[in-house]
């Protein structure tokens, strides 16, 4: 029985081994893929999908969308969760702050939140940088019942939650490494709220639509034409990390805003960190992660600064070379992980722009 046992063990190791080996075999296929290929390959006999790219070179902005098998599909605004690039409106925000003269980089979050006194706490320049040593996100109650109701992990976890959690945190005053953190933004969203005595989802809209003219950029209301969108409530804390939905014009909008260091965005991309967090997978893939600044990644190595996003049924991308004045934006309303995602594509559309120059 027991030399059954172990030979039950070491064929199930070998199985998990053999698919892993597998899996990175197939992963090695991937940077030998045009993009053409690679989003074919993305969307193969899948009717539902829906990718559109735009790209900015030579000042001018233009974008595609495709579906089925790389179809080309009528040129279309559809509306997209934009997930964690929400992160870079915040930190815009957050940037714009700074200029106001209403929060400081280098201070700690007790000096703009209410938190238990005496205890170390993080700077916001650590937030915005994930360099803050708080987890990717905590344990709150309503996580339960979103995970039996199907619904985003985050749905009804509120501010006093964030705050209360952000007490029982053990912080100590030391140098943390780069850790991607949505409980981070949530943090920032609250001194936000604070420094401008309104709540979020007002401060985001108002921010996106009036001072940006990002008309279709903002916290979701789960209309739009593609469905599948997550649940959020307007006093939801993580709102801040990963809550807006936008079309295709908002963003490459946005990112030529971003070319043309538009007043405080200017300061967003400027490096604050070395984090060298770029994994095998993602070297693999043609993605470095050098550097941060508010939010925006740095590839040191191609030039080009750049932030994705997910949630349960869309992934995004936006990169842009300052020194070039190019960008790319990728949005689809595929799951990350499924096939090729966003960031891949992405850097595959750059990759080929410069073959084109060439």
């Amino acid at each position: 029985m027991l030399t059954a046992i172990i030979c039950i063990i070491i064929c199930l190791g070998l199985i998990v081994a053999g698919v892993a080996l597998y899996g990175k075999h197939q992963m090695g296929k991937i940077p030998g893929l045009s993009f053409q290929e690679a989003l074919a390959y993305t969307t193969q006999d899948n009717a539902e999908a829906v990718i559109t790219v735009g790209i900015i070179r030579n000042g001018q902005a233009s974008y595609m969308v495709y579906g089925e098998n790389g179809a080309v599909l009528p040129q279309e605004l559809h509306i997209y969760e934009i997930g964690s690039l929400t992160k870079t409106f915040t930190a815009a925000m957050v940037a714009r702050a700074v200029r106001e003269g209403k929060v400081d980089l280098d201070s700690t979050i007790d000096k703009y939140i209410a938190v238990p006194e005496g205890a170390a706490y993080p700077t916001i320049k650590e937030l915005l940088t994930h360099t803050s040593g708080y987890k990717g996100y905590y344990f709150e109650s309503p996580m339960v019942g979103n995970f039996f109701k199907k619904r985003n992990d985050f749905y009804g976890i509120t501010k006093a939650m964030v705050l209360d959690r952000i007490g029982k945190i053990s912080w100590s005053d030391e140098e943390y490494i780069f850790s991607y953190s949505n409980f981070g933004y949530a943090v920032l969203g609250l001194v936000l709220e604070a420094v401008y005595a309104r709540d979020y989802a007002t401060l985001l809209n108002q921010f996106t639509q009036e001072e940006l003219s990002l008309v279709n950029t903002h916290i979701s209301d789960k209309k739009g034409d593609l469905g599948k969108y997550w649940d959020w409530k307007n006093t939801d804390a993580y709102l801040s990390a990963g809550a807006i939905t936008s079309d295709i014009t908002d963003m490459l909008s946005y990112a030529q805003k971003l070319l043309d260091e538009y007043e405080y965005l200017k300061d967003c991309p400027e490096s604050l960190k070395e984090i060298n967090a770029s994994t095998e997978q993602y070297q693999m893939m043609g993605i470095r992660m050098d550097e941060i600044g508010m939010s925006w990644i740095i590839d040191k190595e191609k030039g080009i600064v750049w932030h994705n996003g997910g949630t349960d049924n869309y992934n995004s991308y936006l990169g842009f070379k300052p020194e070039t004045g190019e960008a790319v934006v990728v949005l689809s309303n595929l799951p990350p992980n499924y096939r090729i995602p966003a960031p891949v594509l992405g850097v595959k559309v750059f990759e080929e722009t410069e073959e084109v120059d060439e």
